[in-house]
């Protein structure tokens, strides 16, 4: 065993640059790829910024991801020092065979064919969005017009929501996934949301309809509450993750304009680049976490029963032991080995929902506008720091 090994105070998320993680995680990981970290709480657990040990961790069912056993990694809010277990249709934060039963409900929905079939209503609401764009001048905030509400779009239209009802839900669901909002702003958002899906699954069950929600509403056994939280969680996870990804990769892009100009002019580069774009940006920076069941030794250290561990994805998928020249980006090395989905039973869920879209929109953008530049100098763009997916607040663009 490893004695003499680091003790990590607080979680590193200073960036010295818009898109590399903390310096200081690349220190560690090179250091002690499992370290001992100190949570808000008090709690002692650790910290895993390499590949092999994050990976390993993520498949192993000797770690739990049950809400009631998790310790937080930084100060928030909502964190509770007895955290409650996970509310009915809540997966995400379940064991098997809990875990088991709604996943393979919700994997039925996210079939191949119900995403290929998907796929003409996104390439429809991604180039209405442009066409806006191309009428509203030459100058646009790139989240405002197009990374948000495509997929919030999309992941409505998978669901069954009705167009008119998706300001509101942009509106609420930012607050939420904001570090920085107050208590009573996160359960007020929090509140408002739930009843928004509370009244939809009810009226689902009312007119059944041929979407997502209608059909778990109509033919799965959940209750009302199961369902909502449900449509909450996939509401929340389509808005959150795509949109991210979709601003971000964009200024990635831009930033580095050589890639840009091979991901525009090779063909069947378009997989390749999105993978890359997930690997090199990781934009869920905030854990995920876990909780051991049994003791487990991972990288020569002991992780004892109870003890909780933080997986930092942006520094396992900037690992030397895994990628190549890992902090460059590089739009031809493709690839599914990266984390940034997740890994094992928890991971993600819509991910060919998410991927469908990122291969349909960076191409059309760029195409539907070759000379796009940011608008702004790059220091000026807000940066999305306190947030659980790393991003950009706004992404003022422009072209001839």
């Amino acid at each position: 065993m490893t004695e003499a090994i680091p003790t990590v105070h607080t979680l590193p998320m200073t960036r010295n640059t818009l898109f590399d993680p903390a310096d200081d995680l690349a220190d560690l990981r090179k250091a002690s790829p499992v370290a001992r970290f100190a949570y808000p709480d008090g709690h002692l657990g650790w910290l895993i910024t390499g590949y092999a040990a994050a990976r390993a961790v993520l498949a192993d069912p000797a770690f739990s991801s049950r809400r009631e056993l998790q310790h937080f990694p930084i100060p928030h809010p909502m964190m509770s020092a007895e955290p409650a277990p996970a509310e009915p249709g809540s997966f995400p934060e379940m064991d098997p065979p809990e875990h088991t039963r709604y996943r393979r409900l919700l994997t039925s929905q996210f079939t191949a064919r119900r995403m290929a079939e998907l796929t003409p209503t996104i390439e429809r609401i991604v180039a209405d969005h442009l066409d806006a764009m191309d009428r509203a001048g030459s100058a646009a905030d790139l989240v405002q017009a197009f990374a948000l509400p495509v997929p919030s779009l999309v992941i409505c239209e998978l669901l069954g929501v009705p167009y008119d009802d998706r300001d509101q839900f942009q509106s609420r669901s930012l607050v939420m996934v904001n570090m920085e909002s107050t208590p009573e702003q996160t359960m007020s958002a929090l509140g408002g949301l739930r009843d928004f899906v509370r009244g939809l699954v009810r009226a689902k069950r009312a007119e059944p309809t041929d979407d997502l929600l209608g059909s778990l509403a109509t033919a799965s056994g959940l209750d009302d509450e199961e369902l909502t939280t449900i449509g909450l969680s996939l509401l929340f996870a389509g808005h959150g993750l795509t949109g991210n990804m979709l601003a971000l990769g964009t200024f990635a892009l831009l930033e580095h304009p050589e890639q840009l100009r091979v991901f525009t002019h090779g063909p069947g580069l378009v997989d390749s680049a999105v993978e890359e774009l997930l690997r090199y940006l990781t934009i869920v920076h905030i854990g995920p976490t876990r909780t051991a069941l049994q003791d487990v030794e991972l990288e020569g250290q002991l992780i004892r029963a109870g003890e909780t561990v933080t997986l930092s994805l942006p520094a396992a998928n900037r690992d030397p032991d895994r990628f190549d020249d890992p902090d460059t980006l590089d739009v031809t090395r493709g690839g599914r080995a990266h984390l940034a989905l997740g890994h094992g039973l928890h991971q993600c869920l819509g991910q060919e929902l998410a991927r469908i879209q990122m291969r349909v929109a960076y191409p059309a953008l760029f195409s539907r506008f070759p000379t796009l530049r940011l608008a702004v100098p790059k220091e000026e763009v807000p940066m999305r720091r306190t947030m659980a997916f790393y991003g950009v607040h706004s992404l003022p663009v422009a072209w001839n």
